[in-house]
């Protein structure tokens, strides 16, 4: 017999978000990507934050934001990331390649994780 326990704290958001990075992060690898670097940031205020820095076979870096919804209204998962949010990652990648000597091909992916499981959007947007 099972018994339930009181006083179980919820998951927090930013646990929800590691659980969904963790399970994008395998769904990729499981594709062939390398992980180069988790939740890149630059520094200061109103910077970027990156949450999966990934490789691909070709040498494309990867730049993948992942999004976790319970819930398919409004959009879901992939019409959460706005503008701002592109502009943000974007400058993120563009701080995260200038330690590179020469620049490798780049792309920004999303992964959404949702109640029907993990959907890879290749080249999402542009840094443009």
């Amino acid at each position: 017999m099972q018994f339930l326990k009181k006083n179980t704290p919820a998951p927090t958001t930013k646990a929800r978000g590691d659980a969904g990075e963790d399970e994008a992060l395998a769904y990729l690898q499981a594709r062939g990507l390398r992980l180069l670097q988790r939740n890149y940031r630059t520094p200061g205020r109103g910077g970027g934050e990156i949450d999966l820095i990934m490789q691909a076979a070709d040498g494309t870096v990867v730049f993948v934001e992942v999004r976790k919804r319970s819930r398919s209204d409004h959009g879901g998962a992939a019409a959460s990331i706005g503008w701002v949010k592109q502009r943000r990652i974007v400058f993120a990648a563009h701080h995260y390649l200038q330690r590179w000597r020469r620049l490798p091909p780049a792309r920004f992916d999303v992964v959404t994780i949702e109640s029907s499981g993990p959907q890879w959007l290749q080249a999402a947007f542009d840094a443009a």
